[in-house]
């Protein structure tokens, strides 16, 4: 039993705790990049807030998935600026594009050189700006996590710019700037926290650390997710999905995903309309229907099927239940959630082949609890389709 466990070096969780946020990034700096993915009146508290504390901000907006050339862009307002610290305030476009930002800024080259997939992959040399994540969705997880997923337009896919390094220095969770989110997003980004909770607990990095933080997410967002989207002004619910978002975020940054994320990467890039979490709640029931077949038919010794199993009970509420009841749960899940077909973005049989290949290669593949076959994978997408 090896293993290792980072995260951020300070998390602070809880409604109303957006107030503390001048007082804590005074002491962090005094020239703030702010990458916010909100509206300028939704962000214009959060600017007052930092000038009351004696810090000067500027604004970089981020109004669409995070890029390369988005991440750049913001790299040259924040030397411009001469900032001094960078803070994400918004979904995981802001925050992933706040901590790209932030540790581009300080390592020189074209981002290429340390992109995994299509660059170099080669490690940041020098620390961060030191950065600041406040997600305003219950999704990514990626106010602690150490990667920043970047869409390259030229390559047709999404790859993570990685490393140690990127760990933000504080993350601060407020469920209090969900309460607002519309059903749609909040369905959407709700099912990639329970992706994020689901593949890490059964992938073959898993230990006993993350385990624990699995079950937790899992529970909490089997019992809220439905809730949230029904009744948006319910605390007590969007609580709970932004705990299930932050213990996605711990676990699948130290256990690793699997299927369903490798397949999101190629899909978000080639499909930029697509949703992310509209793409994990559409494959989460077909990559487990199909890793439980799979481990049952070439490892059934594989310590995952009994994971799928817990994860069925779990979410079922029955102590009885079994991997293929949890399969259905979550497929009911996504039904009631209007989840549409991947076709509905553009996706067709003939691109097949490329999302297979480029999937194969993923970082997220490698987590999965058994590697599929081409054949296997095709089949997901056929049912996505």
């Amino acid at each position: 039993m090896n293993f290792e466990f980072a995260t951020a070096t300070r998390i602070i969780f809880g409604p109303g705790k957006l107030q503390e946020t001048g007082t804590i990034a005074k002491t962090m700096g005094s020239r703030v990049l702010l990458a916010s993915g909100l509206a300028e009146a939704l962000t214009q508290p959060l600017v007052d807030r930092l000038f009351q504390a004696g810090i000067e901000s500027q604004v970089f907006l981020v109004s669409k998935e995070p890029s390369v050339d988005l991440a750049q862009r913001g790299v040259a307002a924040a030397r411009e600026f001469s900032c001094d610290l960078v803070i994400g305030f918004g979904g995981g476009s802001a925050i992933d594009t706040g901590k790209a930002i932030a540790a581009l800024a300080t390592n020189l080259g074209d981002p290429l050189d340390y992109l995994e997939v299509i660059g170099k992959g080669q490690p940041l040399v020098n620390q961060p700006l030191p950065y600041i994540a406040i997600p305003t969705t219950a999704g990514t997880g990626a106010e602690v996590t150490r990667n920043a997923v970047l869409a390259s337009e030229e390559h047709r896919v999404k790859v993570s710019l990685r490393s140690p390094l990127m760990l933000p220095k504080l993350a601060i969770i407020d469920p209090e700037l969900t309460l607002s989110l519309p059903p749609a997003i909040t369905a959407s980004t709700g099912l990639d926290a329970l992706t994020q909770c689901i593949e890490p607990f059964v992938s073959h990095f898993a230990n006993p650390l993350t385990d624990g933080l699995c079950r937790e997410g899992i529970r909490r967002a089997a019992k809220s997710l439905r809730q949230a989207c029904e009744h948006g002004e319910d605390l007590e619910a969007r609580t709970n999905m932004a705990l299930a978002a932050l213990f996605g975020g711990l676990a699948l940054a130290n256990a690793k995903l699997g299927a369903v994320h490798g397949f999101a990467g190629p899909l978000g890039g080639m499909y930029p309309e697509a949703p992310h979490g509209v793409i994990c709640g559409q494959l989460l029931p077909l990559v487990m229907e199909t890793n439980v077949a799979a481990l049952n038919a070439r490892e059934p010794q594989n310590p995952a099927l009994a994971r799928y199993d817990e994860v069925a009970q779990i979410l079922t509420g029955n102590p009885r239940a079994r991997a293929a009841d949890g399969v259905a749960w979550v497929q009911d899940l996504a039904n009631v959630l209007d989840v549409p077909p991947l076709s509905k973005f553009g996706m067709i049989e003939a691109d097949f082949p490329e999302i297979i290949a480029t999937s194969q290669h993923a970082s997220s593949m490698k987590g999965n609890p058994i590697r599929l076959t081409d054949i296997e994978l095709e089949k997901v997408l056929e049912r996505a389709i």
